[in-house]
């Protein structure tokens, strides 16, 4: 009877060791690959932007007083010297006819000034008067010269303002914004207030991107860029970069620096303010092997790979610096057997998806860009002992 238990146990123990060594192998690791390719590359630095206009004038007001008339609106077209609004004029125009008046009088002073400038002269000289009365007299004539300059002076500056609350546009071009209404004050004692803005030519725009400091140095004049727009998303539009200014704009200890992109709006699709974003190309390649960016980043578990010294690694003692992989020295790896086997490569350009190859493997060759956990079989596993229950 302890026999037959005893046969009884080992038959179970054997049953059992098949019965998990099949669940172990049904979790086997599988890998996903990806072949070694040959296409086109381009390799470009990604921003955002503002689309404005190359000649934006502001038009202000010198003089402070009520808005009087518009004369123009939003979208208006002007030439320059157009007048496009005025200013209440009420108060400029007496102020001038006040220094007109003052300069009359003035000028009457003078003349009184010089008659009794030259009969004191004439009295010296017959000796009827002192040389101090003369003096006084020549010193009476220059306070009257020195005092029409004055209020000429004055008058002057009086005209101008009148002529300043007459407000003319500088430039040829589009009214894009108008900030005042008829009625509305404008003040102009610390700064002059914007009444218009004027957009000289829409048609031709640039975009203020904005480049952050880690890809400004592989930006230049004259590259190549395309940008999109929300307003039309099915669209690619292009422009060229016409200049990288050197001054940096720091936001939250992010600095990035402001490159201007030309940008032909022949059709006026692009209006002031949008936001463009921005490819700048920086290197075009056809025809080179490329692979998967993903088989750059995969690395597999502990034991899985083969040891070090498989090819493609540096042997050891070799050239200075070997042991450690440079910037464009990536490891990748390739199925030997079931295992996965590093190769180092030598990488060139890449467009965020695909890397460019330039040593290491050829076209057709197979890379692991992932591993895998699954089932060998599509049912789950059950206990023979009970065909009804299954396992947790």
């Amino acid at each position: 009877m302890n026999r037959k238990v005893v046969v009884v146990g080992i038959i179970l123990l054997i049953v059992a060791a098949f019965f998990f060594r099949r669940c172990d192998n049904s979790r086997a690791i599988q890998f996903q690959t990806a072949a070694v390719t040959r296409g086109p590359i381009t390799q470009a630095v990604t921003a955002t932007g503002t689309l404005n206009p190359v000649v934006n004038v502001q038009v202000g007001s010198q003089v402070s007083g009520n808005i009087q008339k518009l004369f123009v609106d939003f979208n208006s077209k002007v030439k320059a010297g157009d007048v496009v609004a005025q200013i209440d004029p009420a108060l400029f125009k007496a102020t001038v006819t006040q220094a007109e008046g003052d300069l009359a009088s003035a000028q009457a002073a003078l003349e009184l000034a010089k008659i009794n400038a030259v009969r004191t002269q004439a009295l010296v000289a017959k000796q009827n008067s002192s040389q101090q009365d003369l003096d006084q007299a020549m010193a009476n004539l220059h306070q009257a010269e020195a005092n029409l300059k004055i209020k000429q002076g004055a008058l002057d500056k009086a005209k101008a303002d009148l002529d300043h609350c007459t407000i003319t546009s500088p430039v040829d071009g589009e009214v894009i914004s108008r900030s005042v209404d008829v009625g509305q004050t404008v003040a102009a004692s610390l700064q002059a207030p914007v009444i218009f803005t004027i957009a000289n030519d829409l048609t031709k725009m640039q975009i203020d991107a904005n480049v952050a400091e880690a890809d400004v140095g592989v930006v230049a004049v004259d590259q190549q860029i395309d940008f999109s727009v929300d307003a039309f998303p099915a669209r690619t539009f292009h422009g060229k970069v016409v200049q990288v200014r050197n001054a940096p704009i720091t936001v939250q200890n992010v600095v990035t620096y402001d490159t201007v992109i030309g940008v032909n709006n022949a059709d006026l699709k692009l209006k002031p303010g949008m936001t463009a974003n921005v490819s700048i190309m920086i290197a075009h390649k056809d025809d080179v092997l490329q692979i998967k960016n993903a088989a750059l980043r995969y690395r597999p578990a502990d034991g899985a790979a083969t040891p070090p010294q498989a090819k493609g690694t540096p042997p050891p003692g070799g050239r200075a610096g070997a042991g450690r992989e440079r910037k464009n020295e990536r490891t990748v790896y390739v199925l030997s057997g079931n295992k996965p086997e590093p190769v180092m490569i030598k990488t060139g350009i890449s467009d965020g998806v695909v890397t460019e190859v330039l040593e290491g493997l050829k076209e057709g060759d197979g890379v692991i860009t992932a591993g895998l956990t699954s089932a060998t079989s599509s049912s789950p596993a059950t206990n023979p002992f009970g065909p009804s229950r299954r396992f947790p």
